[in-house]
């Protein structure tokens, strides 16, 4: 299905270490890894737990909780046993602010739970209490043999180190603008701190980076000057993206640039749920950009035109949501079943003018009727015209029908199976730049 012009793509991507957090691998040539964090309070451990697992499920691979009281660090080794217990086996990060130093000598059960830790640079303290309560996460952090991802955050800069790359900027004869030292200065803390744990005795290979900021061109200017300054793994993030459309197109927007130049090892979309929203959203959302863009394949895609005068009703619209909705619902299932499947493509187009054909490049289809069009629904299986539906059943026949393509094209040993499936038209091939 590929055209020679798609296939013939090839992203460079920037080799850096490889850390392993629990069992899942983060850089050198392991996949761009999908993160994401709970809002529960980690005291409740049972809230904190199912949140875990719902994220696990959608497909967080690493998820990240708050550690940020003695009550949550002495809840982390009861939720990593809940999680057990429902075999769960996502790994947990604690994120440490102000005090980590102190929760993870206090609460051993918690330094042993965690599989990384997340420590900011910005707030472990100031100058001499800074240097020994930093040395204090390292060093637990080599006690337990744990990652550390040194996280650097735009609103919780250092600002002993800001204030001294201002003075020198101040006194220098080409002073470069204050927004270029802020960038500087995120790039500075993230790499002094992983040098001095380092000397501290943390390995090279357990140190994953960040510099997270809320602007999309600041991103993506201090991930590039970061990545050319050293070969840690790199987690990529908007920070505080923001609600809704805007939070999805402005961590896009950024990541997908940095992503296509070959940087970044993992990724999180920090989306703010809408009141009462699902917090996975942000899962199904990095996994949407890594997908689209043909770096990995999480679920089966749809694709949809999205209407027009030609279209009848919203009988389309509706069809493709609900496709997309079952098709995420029976991916759990159909991922222990049938390898592969996470990379079929599914069409569902509401009249004739693109439907056929965008139909027959798909692995299977259905072209809806539209405004004056006959009452019928021809139904495309790789690229051939096998079945035309009609009447009030159309979507549970379509998905009947999709079912059976899955159960025969997929299963065990078939050689779509043993081939991960048809290849979809925008994989490209990664190969790794030292």
């Amino acid at each position: 299905m590929s055209s020679d012009i798609e296939s013939s793509q090839v992203l460079t991507r920037r080799r850096t270490r490889q850390v392993t957090i629990g069992t899942v691998r983060v850089g050198g040539d392991a996949p761009i890894m999908v993160q994401s964090m709970t809002n529960t309070d980690t005291a409740d451990a049972e809230g904190t737990a199912r949140q875990v697992r719902a994220l696990a499920d959608a497909g967080s691979e690493v998820v990240r909780i708050t550690v940020n009281s003695p009550d949550a660090a002495a809840q982390v080794h009861r939720i990593r046993e809940l999680l057990d217990s429902w075999n769960c086996s996502v790994p947990l990060v604690g994120d440490f602010h102000f005090n980590g130093h102190k929760l993870l000598t206090d609460y051993p059960g918690c330094a042993e739970a965690l599989a990384k830790y997340r420590i900011n640079p910005g707030n472990v303290g100031r100058g001499a209490k800074r240097e020994d309560q930093f040395a204090t996460m390292i060093e637990m952090a080599c006690r337990y043999e744990k990652p550390v991802r040194i996280g650097v955050n735009w609103g919780s800069l250092d600002q002993e180190l800001l204030a001294r790359l201002m003075d020198e900027n101040g006194a220098s004869v080409n002073p470069a603008s204050p927004q270029s030292i802020m960038r500087e200065a995120l790039i500075v803390s993230a790499l002094e701190s992983a040098q001095r744990a380092e000397q501290i005795g943390l390995a090279g290979d357990r140190i994953i980076l960040s510099c997270k900021v809320s602007g999309v061109q600041d991103l993506i200017a201090v991930y590039r000057d970061l990545s050319r300054r050293s070969n840690y793994p790199l987690h990529l993030g908007l920070t505080e993206a923001g609600m809704g459309s805007k939070g999805i197109v402005a961590s896009t927007a950024a990541l997908s640039v940095l992503l296509q130049e070959g940087i970044g090892d993992t990724i999180r979309v920090s989306l703010t749920p809408e009141p009462g929203g699902d917090r996975t959203r942000e899962v199904v959302v990095a996994q949407e950009i890594l997908q689209t863009m043909g770096f990995r394949s999480f679920a089966p895609m749809v694709i949809a035109c999205p209407g027009c005068g030609r279209t009848t009703s919203t009988y389309f619209q509706e069809l493709a949501s609900s496709i997309q909705s079952w098709l995420r619902e029976r991916m759990p299932f159909w991922k222990s079943q049938y390898p592969g499947v996470e990379v079929m493509r599914v069409a569902v187009m509401g009249c004739v003018v693109n439907g056929p054909g965008e139909s027959r490049h798909a692995n299977i289809g259905i072209s809806l009727p539209g405004s004056g069009e006959r009452p019928v629904a021809p139904v495309y299986v790789d690229g051939e015209k096998t079945v035309t539906l009609k009447g009030e059943n159309i979507a549970q026949e379509f998905q009947i029908i999709v079912e059976q393509y899955v159960a025969s094209t997929y299963r065990a040993g078939s050689v779509a199976a043993v081939k991960a499936g048809p290849v979809p038209s925008k994989t490209i091939p990664i190969r790794t730049l030292a």
